[in-house]
């Protein structure tokens, strides 16, 4: 295929997802305040982690735009007096702000279902500061347009656990309360890694496997939609699990 095909298709693409993700983000926040009061502090850290997905990826497909406007995804760029790609800082920026997303996810969990402690939650929280520790080791080589390799594959094992965690206790609780917008969130969770990891696996000597990053965003596009429609427009239904929650995160360590 063309590659000027791809990268028009690759670049209108992700135009029209910043657009999509930050109006669902300022929707967000212009009807906080007629969110019911029970569901208000669930709402508040969705829309607290939409922002940092947004911002990271603005960087992340917004510097590859900008790139490719530039010509060529290597364009230089200064950050404290050190050289790097415009890609190789999208990375670092989205990669940054999904260890967040995924972190404030779990304590959407906790608030959503009145899960005050849980081992496991505390392990994903604890997955999340790993990450953070190993992206800051120099071998990452952020300056670079393609992730290195293997360090690629380190820095991303604690990020699955943090996704597959969160999407099992997302299922797990949803399906035991009825709630189908969290439900709705541990399958968009599960399709967003399916589509991932051929990518950190495979992508260094497949780079057309590259374009998944489509579907995987659309997923976190449709995790957006959910939580707007089934937090934000439904104004006056106060989630209320028909019984305490079950301590969903001791049953998965059983």
């Amino acid at each position: 295929m063309d590659p000027s095909i791809i990268i028009f298709f690759e670049s209108g693409f992700n135009l029209i997802y910043l657009a999509l993700i930050w109006a669902l983000v300022v929707r967000m926040t212009r009807n906080l305040p007629a969110v019911h009061e029970e569901n208000r502090p669930a709402a508040r850290s969705i829309r607290a982690a939409f922002i940092l997905l947004a911002a990271g990826d603005t960087g992340h497909v917004g510097f590859r735009v900008l790139g490719y406007a530039l010509g060529g995804l290597d364009t230089p760029v200064n950050i404290l007096g050190s050289s790097m790609s415009l890609a190789g800082l999208g990375t670092l920026s989205t990669s940054f702000t999904i260890t967040l997303f995924y972190m404030i996810l779990v304590i959407v969990w906790q608030q959503r279902f009145r899960q005050k402690r849980s081992g496991l939650a505390g392990l994903l929280l604890a997955a999340g500061l790993v990450r953070l520790v190993l992206m800051a080791l120099p071998g990452n080589d952020w300056a670079a347009v393609t992730p290195p390799y293997p360090m690629s594959i380190y820095r991303n094992i604690p990020l699955l656990l943090q996704g597959a965690g969160a999407a099992g206790l997302f299922l797990l609780s949803g399906y035991r309360t009825a709630d189908r917008t969290f439900q709705t969130f541990g399958w968009m969770i599960f399709l967003s890694f399916a589509f991932y990891i051929p990518v950190i696996l495979f992508v260094q000597r497949i780079p057309m496997l590259g374009m998944l990053m489509i579907p995987k965003t659309c997923a976190y596009l449709a995790m957006a939609w959910a939580a707007y429609q089934g937090i934000w427009r439904q104004k006056g239904s106060p989630f209320r699990p028909p019984k305490p929650a079950p301590d969903a995160a001791a049953d998965m360590q059983a």
